[in-house]
């Protein structure tokens, strides 16, 4: 075991700290620490990992996906996510650096790894092993999938840059000249936790993922009113799937109070999937892009669901581990 410095004693409260206050970031990094399968997670990446030669000693990968995971948790870029280490008194406990004898990985460092998880599409693969884990600590699929979708705003859509070009992939859309990707989920009607996702240019309409999302084994499909009158598509991939989608009130000027009032009692089902894009976006901080491209976004967005599936179901997790 490394020796103790007096760096990290102080990170852990036993050094010249004696009046320090343990903080609201201090009850969360603890809590995910015992809530996340680090273990399991780390098995995904290892086999795409650099593996120690010659060279430089590669950082080890558990490591770098507890950093990932810190800047996906405070919305941090590379830079950032470097200068907040060394500025925070609990991010390098949490992340296991002591920096009384070793330095941060620089932000060249966390691109790198960025990039091998977009590369070998591992963001994708955590998700699934997250809700593999999950399956296993207990949380069962229902047999009802709530669907949704949500806009996150692109990068600026500005032509100042290398190729003098707007980003290929992202799309302008009703919402004002603003320029947005769109993000499609599919959550357990039951849990609330999402199993399924795309993400799509803004001009993609809500229903045409709409197979994606489901997995075949469902008895109903709820969604906002986007997805009225898709019988034939939620048929084709669930078939004994029972379309509960909100349906349309309005016609030639007059509202239908009969169905206004069933939308009004599906919504209040349908309203689960709010949970998972409200931690997405105003907790982990999605609601802009940080990248142009869709293969860049998806990684971060298929991780940040995976931690939200955690998050939402942190105190099962932990009550299965040992204190």
């Amino acid at each position: 075991m490394k020796q103790q410095t007096l760096a990290m004693a102080a990170d852990q409260g036993a050094g010249f700290e004696t009046r320090r206050k343990r903080t609201r970031r201090d009850e969360f990094l603890d809590t995910m620490n015992r809530s996340v399968a680090w273990t399991e997670l780390c098995a995904v990446i290892e086999p795409y990992y650099p593996k120690r030669g010659n060279g430089r000693p590669p950082i080890g990968w558990e490591r770098r996906l507890r950093i990932h995971f810190v800047q996906h948790w405070f919305n941090l870029a590379d830079f950032a996510c470097e200068e907040a280490l060394y500025d925070s008194t609990s991010l390098p406990g949490f992340v296991g650096i002591d920096l009384g004898g070793e330095a941060v990985p620089d932000a060249t460092t966390l691109l790198k790894f960025r990039r091998l998880l977009e590369q070998h599409q591992l963001g994708e693969r955590l998700f699934a092993e997250v809700g593999r884990v999950l399956q296993a600590s207990g949380m069962k699929l229902a047999n009802g999938t709530i669907v949704d979708a949500t806009l996150s705003a692109a990068p600026p859509s500005s032509t100042k840059n290398k190729q003098q070009a707007r980003d290929p992939e992202m799309h302008q859309t009703r919402q004002g000249k603003q320029w947005y990707f769109g993000l499609h989920i599919g959550v357990d009607s039951q849990s609330g936790l999402a199993h399924s996702a795309v993400v799509t240019s803004a001009n993609v309409h809500d229903k045409h993922p709409l197979p994606k999302w489901l997995h075949g084994h469902e008895q109903r499909v709820d969604g906002d009113s986007a997805y009225a009158s898709q019988k034939a598509l939620i048929r084709d991939k669930a078939p004994q799937a029972r379309d509960c989608t909100n349906q349309r009130t309005r016609c030639a000027g007059e509202v239908d109070e009969v169905a206004r009032g069933k939308n009004r009692n599906e919504s209040k089902i349908r309203a689960r999937v709010e949970h998972v894009l409200a931690i997405v976006k105003r907790v982990w901080g999605f609601t802009k892009v940080r990248y142009r491209g869709l293969a860049k976004n998806a990684n971060r967005a298929f991780v940040a669901l995976a931690l939200t599936n955690v998050y939402l179901l942190r105190r099962r997790l932990m009550a299965q581990v040992r204190p």
